[in-house]
């Protein structure tokens, strides 16, 4: 129940129906009697600037999470931003200070490594391929060279977008191997779907489907759509006999940063 005393959160983007966020924090603030809220938000992009004037004036607000497809327009909008998020050029999470200065970060990467952690997955040495160069695939090759891959192969349908996220990673992490494009996904200890296809039960794949067939059973695929819950690409890989990670179970695993962030969670909920 709302009362006049309830800090706020929220979560923005759009479309926003899809979202999990609202009923996994309002959950857990009940479970634990915090006197906090989370509100979707559905905005267009022309009202951008005027969200970001009323967030610095929103005083019971404590902090916004930002789904697609504004993680990168909302970046430059802020006051400050963390290492990783200026690197990037995007943010999934913005907290407001009293004095209504806003900050953010962006631990997508974090969260999808925490997932992957769950799922037995350690990122030391292995290979890696991340389908998707865009704000969240972006953030997860970052994190993946940050926990140690040996090496990283990228993929996206913009051969722009992919060469400056292999030259970004390159100069940051040098000791990691990246490359760009694949012609089969056999050798790979993770392949991760980064990009929109297989969302709203549409049946597409962010990749060949012949190559599915090169895929090794010992292979975690991992997808970032949250719904359908297994996609395509995910019953293609379990019915390979491969370990899956959903889109749901990354954004659970990214509550406890997202929350620590905006100063209402633990890092571990």
């Amino acid at each position: 129940m709302l009362h006049g005393s309830t800090e706020l959160v929220a979560i923005v983007g759009s479309p926003i129906t899809q979202v999990k966020s609202p009923e996994n924090f309002n959950r857990w603030f009940q479970a634990n009697r915090h006197d906090l809220a989370m509100l979707p938000i559905d905005i267009r992009e022309d009202a951008l600037d005027a969200f970001i004037a009323t967030l610095r004036g929103w005083q019971n607000l404590r902090g916004v999470v930002v789904t697609v497809p504004y993680k990168q327009a909302l970046a430059g909008r802020l006051d400050e931003v963390s290492e990783r998020a200026a690197a990037l050029g995007s943010v999934n999470v913005i907290r407001r200070q009293a004095d209504g200065r806003l900050l953010g970060d962006n631990v997508d990467g974090e969260g999808f490594l925490n997932a992957a952690c769950l799922n037995g997955f350690r990122a030391e040495g292995k290979r890696a391929l991340v389908i998707g160069a865009g704000g969240v695939g972006s953030a997860i090759a970052w994190s993946l060279c940050q926990a140690g891959v040996a090496s990283l192969v990228l993929s996206d349908a913009s051969a722009a977008r992919c060469q400056a996220l292999a030259e970004l990673l390159g100069k940051a992490f040098a000791r990691v191997r990246i490359a760009i494009g694949y012609d089969s996904l056999q050798g790979f200890d993770l392949v991760v779907n980064a990009t929109p296809a297989g969302m709203g039960g549409t049946g597409e794949l962010p990749l060949d489907a012949a190559q599915l067939d090169s895929l090794d059973s010992a292979t975690l695929v991992a997808d970032v759509v949250t719904s359908p819950e297994i996609t395509p690409l995910l019953a293609a890989a379990r019915e390979r006999g491969c370990a899956i990670q959903t889109g749901p179970q990354m954004v659970f695993a990214q509550l406890g940063n997202l929350g620590h962030f905006m100063g209402v969670t633990p890092l571990q909920l």
